[in-house]
């Protein structure tokens, strides 16, 4: 069984709340207006992120390897009566984008957990419409955590240099938030990378 399938009927915490609500906020303070825009919440989890920003956009797309967690995605958007949506189970690869195209693409807590970053990297740039933007969020490097399913966090330099290689233009980071026992029980730092195609 998925990991995430286990624990996605208890995932939304009121300290997992706190942190989307932080991680949203940085959000909107990069992407500019979206009402025209299609938008890809990849690796979504229950929606935290998108469901905020869903009333602002023309049409989202939730979608996560996850099948408990876009179940309950899709029990939030039945009770918010969202028709601007379409939820999907998959999981991207350099080969297989499952037919989506979007004008951004919001990628929260995800990277950490994909053991083929790059893979994952080009596959979302390939998800891209021309002049479209990707919004990156993840932990700053952090040598105190090691998990064998887990990054412990990445270099925001080499992960420009790396999206740079790929093709993405305008790339660009900054750490916005730090916070007790925030990653694996650990003080840590979140940062946002912006990248355009």
């Amino acid at each position: 069984m998925n990991v995430f399938d286990k624990i996605a009927h208890h995932y939304d915490s009121p300290k997992q709340l706190e942190l989307a609500n932080s991680i949203t906020n940085e959000i909107k303070t990069h992407v500019g207006e979206t009402s025209n825009k299609l938008v890809l919440d990849y690796g979504c989890g229950t929606g935290l992120i998108g469901l905020q920003i869903v009333n602002d956009v023309k049409e989202m797309y939730f979608v996560d390897p996850s099948q408990e967690m876009i179940h309950i995605v899709d029990q939030k958007i039945a009770e918010l009566n969202q028709t601007n949506v379409k939820t999907v189970i998959g999981r991207f690869s350099k080969n297989h984008t499952l037919n989506i195209k979007a004008d951004l693409i919001i990628v929260s807590l995800v990277l950490l957990h994909v053991p083929d970053t790059l893979d994952l990297l080009e596959s979302l740039y390939q998800a891209l419409n021309l002049g479209g933007q990707l919004i990156i969020i993840d932990f700053d490097k952090n040598e105190k955590i090691y998990h064998e399913k887990v990054h412990n966090g990445f270099v925001q330099e080499e992960l420009k240099k790396q999206m740079a290689e790929i093709g993405f233009n305008s790339v660009s980071s900054q750490t916005f938030h730090h916070g007790k026992n925030l990653f694996m029980k650990q003080d840590a730092s979140m940062f946002s990378l912006i990248a355009e195609k």
